[in-house]
C-alpha cells in the first residue's frame, strides 16, 4: 500500500498550487487526499500578473472534489502535509480542526510543504517559531511576526519544512518536497 499525503485547502485556492502538487504525487506513487473544511466541490482560483496592476489578478479556476472534511482526518494516517496558497489560507487558519491536522505533523517530524499564502495556515499553529521560511513576498511582515526568519527564494527547506513563494516556483518545490519525502516515507 502506497504511502499517503494530505492537501489541507478550500474555496478560492489558488488552482495550480492545489493540482500540480496532487498530480506530481500521485505520479510518483503516493496516495493522495485533499482535506477542506467540509467535503465538497472546491472552486479555485487563478492567480495571475498583469501589466499595470500593483498586484496579482483574480480570476475563477477550476473545480475539484475535496475527498474528506477536516473533521474527518486521522493525521496519523499520512505521512506528509501539502499546504497550497490562494485565499483559502486567511479563513482557513481559523479552522481549530486544521490547526490540530497541522499542528501533528510538525509535532513529529514529518514532511510540511507550503506556499504562497499557505503559511498563514502554519504560522496560526505557533510552528514556525524559529524556523526558515519563503512565502508570497507579502507575507514576510507575516512570517517575521509568526517568529520565522523569511528568506525570499524559490525554495527554503528548513528540516522538513520545504515552503515555497508561489506556483512559478513549483519545479524548485516539488523538487525539494520529494527529495525529503523520499527519505523519511519511501514507497517500497
Amino acid at each position: 500500500m502506497a504511502p499517503k499525503i494530505l492537501i489541507v485547502t478550500g474555496d478560492a485556492a489558488e488552482s495550480l498550487e492545489v493540482l500540480y502538487p496532487y498530480q506530481r504525487l500521485l505520479e510518483e506513487g503516493y496516495e493522495v487526499h485533499i482535506a477542506a473544511p467540509t467535503r465538497k466541490t472546491l472552486r479555485f482560483v487563478v492567480h495571475d500578473f498583469e501589466p499595470g496592476f500593483d498586484t496579482y489578478t483574480e480570476k475563477p479556476g477550476y473545480t475539484w472534489p475535496a475527498d474528506l472534511a477536516f473533521a474527518d482526518v486521522d493525521p496519523d494516517d499520512y505521512v506528509a502535509v501539502v499546504v497550497p496558497g490562494g485565499r483559502a489560507p486567511e479563513y482557513l487558519r481559523n479552522d481549530a480542526r486544521l490547526r490540530e491536522i497541522l499542528k501533528a505533523f510538525f509535532d513529529t517530524d514529518r514532511p510540511v510543504a507550503q506556499i504562497c499564502h499557505g503559511p498563514l495556515m502554519t504560522a496560526a499553529t505557533g510552528a514556525l517559531k524559529g524556523r526558515r521560511v519563503t512565502a508570497y513576498p507579502a507575507l514576510e511582515p507575516d512570517m517575521e511576526s509568526a517568529g520565522a526568519e523569511f528568506q525570499d527564494n524559490e525554495v527554503v527547506v528548513d528540516g522538513t519544512l520545504i515552503s515555497s513563494r508561489a506556483w512559478p516556483d513549483h519545479s524548485a518545490w516539488m523538487r525539494e518536497f520529494l527529495t525529503v519525502l523520499r527519505a523519511k516515507a519511501p514507497i517500497t
